[in-house]
């Protein structure tokens, strides 16, 4: 019927004259272009040259210089100090999100999550090193800070003569850091810091524990919960040193975390970032960038799994065949292929809807997060069973991949967090589109 239909069709327009085909094979011509040009702009993951050139230059920086030190900074639990530094003097992404006037690329959030998925794809503890500098510290002082703050720091921190940290999370204090007890007193035109940070990536960035060398540390001003301002602390000042080494972690080993105390440390007034009891904005709008380019981490460790168990299924035998024409190694291939193409859409359409400017965005940055940690857990666990007993060793990557990807369900926000943030946010709306 269907070839009959065609033939008959075919038949009609012969039958139409020379100009009439022209005239339609022009306008077929047309809508032809017109959707190749809608694909083109249909690019959710390289939606303009820009984004596409990010891609391309980071995938062969990751597969020459990050995907071959990964092992050996994972065993060492060192940070590749280095290589960090030269993400900024070489490819200029220590400040992907940064206007070009202070040395930064001036990209998007869209730019932000390729840096990321990149990054991780390879070596998800490094890449968490590059998160706490870029979104942490560098889009956060972006963000939030005075003119004169950002042309001191801004400039050194995307070159990677400068590296910096965030201080927010305290020994006693996670999930509910608005009840953080660092405090800031007023003392003349200054400011005296006293406290405990916990949990600080990049807080010490050598195994001597040489501290980060700035810091944006939120500390309490005021009674009650909206009490609290954002300090810029140099890591040198006196007062200043490392706490609780933190170590033998289950994975992000090659990512340095530290505890920090601040023994009456004195900063002057100008160190003040944003209004004084206003962190609280700063402190949400910089939780939703760090929740999708976390997100971003657990797409790379996804998609790497997926390839690994995907290349491995072809060459491994079993029973005289690959083992991927068997039906269980299928529906793990299949089903984590799903799951992560569902990750990656969800992922980069929020990440185009993001203003970093913005704040209130928390049910799709939370949303990201709670869905790609607990996928990219579950992905390179397949990864791992598939691989059978070569996947438990390390030379095979995807049981550091497997242990790195935990922390995306705790660090940055817990799962718990996140369904209570998306509960309160979903309560205020019935439609959902």
């Amino acid at each position: 019927r269907v070839h009959g239909d065609l033939f008959t069709s075919t038949t009609r327009m012969l039958r139409m004259g020379t100009t009439a085909v022209a005239r339609a094979a022009a306008v077929a011509g047309r809508a032809a272009a017109s959707t190749a040009a809608a694909k083109a702009k249909l690019d959710l993951y390289n939606p303009t040259e820009e984004h596409k050139a990010l891609r391309d230059t980071m995938r062969r920086f990751v597969d020459d210089h990050v995907r071959p030190q990964a092992l050996e900074f994972n065993r060492k639990e060192e940070l590749n100090l280095p290589l960090l530094r030269r993400l900024g003097s070489e490819l200029g992404i220590l400040g992907v999100t940064v206007a070009p006037e202070y040395g930064g690329a001036g990209l998007d959030a869209v730019g932000a999550v390729i840096a990321h998925e990149e990054l991780s794809a390879a070596d998800p503890a490094f890449c968490l090193s590059y998160l706490a500098h870029s979104m942490l510290f560098v889009n956060n002082l972006h963000v939030n800070g005075n003119e004169a703050q950002k042309k001191a720091y801004l400039p050194k921190a995307c070159t990677g003569e400068l590296i910096g940290g965030m201080c927010m999370s305290e020994p006693s204090v996670g999930t509910d850091v608005l009840a953080l007890r660092t405090t800031a007193r007023k003392d003349g035109s200054d400011f005296v810091i006293n406290g405990s940070k916990m949990w600080i990536t990049n807080g010490t960035i050598t195994k001597d524990r040489t501290l980060g060398d700035a810091f944006l540390v939120y500390a309490r001003t005021a009674e009650g919960p909206r009490g609290i301002s954002l300090f810029l602390v140099d890591g040198r000042s006196k007062g200043m040193a490392p706490g609780i080494k933190i170590g033998d972690k289950c994975g992000m080993r090659a990512s340095m975390t530290s505890g920090l105390v601040f023994d009456n440390v004195r900063v002057p007034a100008s160190a003040l970032v944003g209004e004084l009891n206003g962190a609280a904005l700063c402190m949400m709008r910089n939780l939703e960038i760090e929740r999708l380019t976390l997100a971003a981490m657990s797409l790379g460790i996804a998609r790497r799994a997926l390839e690994v168990m995907n290349r491995y299924a072809s060459e491994r035998v079993a029973f005289g065949k690959p083992i991927r024409t068997h039906g269980q190694i299928q529906g793990h291939l299949a089903t984590s292929y799903a799951e992560y193409m569902a990750g990656r859409a969800y992922v980069y359409s929020t990440a185009a809807a993001l203003d970093l400017n913005s704040a209130g965005n928390q049910l799709d940055t939370d949303g990201v997060k709670l869905y790609c940690g607990p996928m990219a857990k579950t992905v390179a666990d397949r990864a791992m069973q598939v691989l059978g007993g070569y996947g438990y060793v390390g030379e095979y990557e995807v049981e550091r991949l497997w242990r790195d990807s935990k922390l995306l369900e705790i660090g940055g926000g817990t799962n718990e967090s996140h369904m209570k943030n998306m509960s309160r946010a979903m309560a205020k709306t019935t439609e959902f589109h």
